[in-house]
């Protein structure tokens, strides 16, 4: 069908983006079919005839329109900058790989170690309250002085993500942030200058959607697959009953990962779901880096204390910031730009430089206070 006309990066696009697609699914048709550009070159009925499959990825017209969209993609991570890494090369991560429905093809821009030797990922409600992010920075930060090599992986959703992200870049950390989307555009967008941080600070941002690829509801959940699969051990700092965080920790589980939750008090809302896992013995509990270290065994080195800068040097406009936040205690981003007279784009970057400080704490609802 498509007479081979293609670069062997469009057929191995066009290929995992067929519907449906995961490491199993592409191992099990290229021991039928042979490689992938065979699956293109032939039409329908030799495809039905030899795979006996009646999906939709068999049609001509469909598989046509997978590799029309392949060219372009291929045109966008070149001009970008994007690193796509198919299931067979040698550089997709190993833990990845060991999930049956892996994606066949994944899309990083940044760099960061997934094959270190201590990836965790932190995960937990939209909602979050201080408790839950400042058991983020207090565990990412005690994490990093024991483990250099540790990552800490999330899904930059609002809440315990972004705060296990922002406690990463605080405590120089690299991070990876996995998308429900393509990499050509930030979701949530209010969360653009952390993806930039992350890159930045030797970080990753990790999709397996393609830039043209719509975003659905079930992205979102799909999305966690790999947020569970790429670490050793998934964390769930607070969850309510439901929710994404529980979803995780059951693919965690299902992956053979170590699931840990941090309890809460009885009754609290965005503990429920923590507190659930635990008492049904689907997670230990977690109270900070010495139960996590042993329960998954690793010795880490004990460094000294570090000095820590008590009066960081501040830039002008973090100063003018700073004072705006001081004042008032607890603020709204909207607020904070309107009294500063500051468009909200450039007043962002800012923000976020002073969490890396550890100068402020980014609450939920686009709320900051002070340390």
């Amino acid at each position: 069908m498509s007479d081979g006309q293609y670069s062997p990066m469009t057929y191995r696009i066009a290929f995992a983006s067929l519907q449906g697609m995961g490491v199993d699914l592409a191992r099990k048709l290229l021991d039928v079919v042979g490689s992938e550009q065979r699956f293109f070159d032939m039409n329908e009925k030799e495809l039905r005839q030899l795979t006996r499959g009646r999906s939709k990825i068999y049609r001509d017209d469909y598989r046509g329109e997978c590799l029309r969209r392949a060219v372009l993609e291929e045109a966008f991570i070149g001009e970008h900058g994007i690193t796509a890494t198919y299931f067979t090369d040698d550089s997709y991560p190993h833990r990845l790989l060991e999930a049956p429905d892996a994606p066949a093809m994944i899309y990083t821009l940044g760099k960061s170690d997934l094959e270190g030797a201590h990836v965790v990922s932190v995960v937990g409600t939209r909602h979050a309250t201080q408790y839950g992010i400042r058991f983020c920075d207090t565990l990412i930060g005690d994490l990093a002085q024991r483990l250099p090599d540790l990552v800490v992986v999330s899904g930059l959703a609002y809440g315990i993500d972004i705060a296990a992200h922002r406690a990463a870049l605080k405590h120089g950390v690299p991070t990876v942030a996995v998308l429900p989307r393509g990499l050509n555009k930030i979701y949530p967008a209010t969360h653009r200058n952390d993806a930039v941080a992350i890159i930045k600070h030797d970080g990753l941002l990790l999709t397996d959607y393609t830039s043209q690829d719509e975003v659905q509801k079930s992205n979102f959940l799909a999305r966690n697959r790999i947020v569970a699969a790429l670490s050793d051990c998934t964390v769930i700092v607070e969850s309510a009953g439901s929710g994404g965080a529980l979803v995780t920790a059951s693919l965690a589980m299902s992956y053979n990962r170590d699931v840990m939750a941090v309890p809460g008090r009885c009754g609290d809302e965005f503990s429920t779901g923590c507190n659930k896992l635990i008492a049904t013995n689907k997670a230990a509990l977690i109270t900070g880096a010495d139960d996590l270290m042993a329960a998954m065994r690793w010795e880490g080195t004990n460094l000294a204390p570090q000095q820590l800068d008590i009066f960081p040097k501040l830039t002008k406009e973090e100063q003018a910031v700073v004072d705006v936040i001081r004042n008032h205690g607890e603020i709204h981003l909207n607020a904070l730009a309107d009294t500063l007279q500051t468009p909200v784009y450039k007043l962002m970057s800012v923000l976020v430089e002073l969490d890396c400080k550890n100068v402020i704490v980014t609450l939920p609802g686009c709320r900051y206070t002070m340390i």
